[in-house]
């Protein structure tokens, strides 16, 4: 009895690190991108809403609310990839506003069967809903393109985590 409790400590570490192992085998690194920090603050709880009418009281409503519970870390990052380059898959913990500032990326989605490429160029903007949403972002074009991603993650948070490449994307 005395040997199994001694022992079953050491078997969980060993298949712990095995894991993190293969996983760390299996994540597709980012190729031809750049991520530069811009600014990063720390913020205690959030609990705003706004309600506008677009047009004084007879306009089209707009809504927004942000809420956490917690301190929080709000990231402000430039991207940048060269022609051809990948961000590799990944996710965040928390979600991210992206804004299109040169050339155009495309964006794929780890859940989405059919592997279907979504084009954003300069100008507009998309969200990232962070946790299990796995996705990768690349240029396929033949400049340079960059993004400006506002990240608001868990406080202290690791900001990103490299994932495996999904099943459905052959690349």
């Amino acid at each position: 009895m005395q040997r199994k409790r001694i022992w079953m400590p050491v078997l969980i570490a060993v298949i712990v690190s095995a894991a993190a192992y293969v996983g760390n085998l299996m994540a597709t690194p980012s190729s031809g991108f750049t991520a530069s920090t811009l600014a990063v603050g720390r913020f205690g709880d959030i609990d705003v809403s706004n309600l506008v009418f677009t047009d004084g009281d007879k306009g089209k409503p707009w809504l927004s609310f942000q809420k956490t519970k917690g301190p929080s870390d709000v990231y402000v990052q430039s991207n940048v990839w060269a022609p051809g380059g990948t961000s590799g898959w990944h996710t965040h913990p928390g979600h991210s506003l992206i804004i299109v500032t040169a050339g155009a990326v495309t964006a794929y989605e780890s859940h989405d069967p059919t592997c279907t490429p979504q084009v954003y160029t300069q100008g507009m903007g998309f969200v990232d809903a962070g946790g299990d949403h796995v996705h990768m972002l690349r240029n396929e074009g033949t400049v340079e393109a960059r993004t400006i991603a506002v990240q608001l993650i868990p406080a202290g948070a690791t900001r990103r985590f490299d994932a495996a490449a999904s099943d459905a994307c052959s690349f």
